[in-house]
């Protein structure tokens, strides 16, 4: 019986630590919501874009929920981008992205005429 006991609490330890979080790959990483994008490290608007905007104003700018921007730049200068950026308009939630990368990203759009 004592047998059974032990293998019973053996093969339970066993399974919870097979079970149990993997903090090793997280290991010195700071939290996603710390960083201003996930994905835009080298600070390329281009991807900032691609991450934070794209899902309501197309990768190719053309819109979908949100308002096409291809020509953005020929309606609103950078300042008057970052500032929708940076609080929203419509159904555009305010600072998706902030800092530097909205400066960047506003930047890029004034581009597009």
């Amino acid at each position: 019986m004592k047998k059974k006991w032990l293998a019973l609490l053996l093969g339970t330890s066993l399974a919870l630590t097979a079970c149990g979080s993997n903090d090793d790959d997280n290991a010195g990483k700071e939290p996603a919501e710390n960083k201003e994008t996930t994905t835009a490290g080298a600070g390329d608007a281009a991807k900032i874009y691609e991450n934070k905007c794209s899902s309501c104003h197309a990768v190719n700018l053309e819109g979908g929920v949100g308002p096409n921007l291809t020509e953005v730049g020929s309606r609103l200068s950078k300042d008057e981008i970052e500032h929708v950026i940076l609080n929203g308009q419509g159904g555009m939630p305010k600072e998706l992205i902030v800092g530097d990368e909205a400066s960047k990203v506003a930047d890029w759009l004034s581009e597009h005429k």
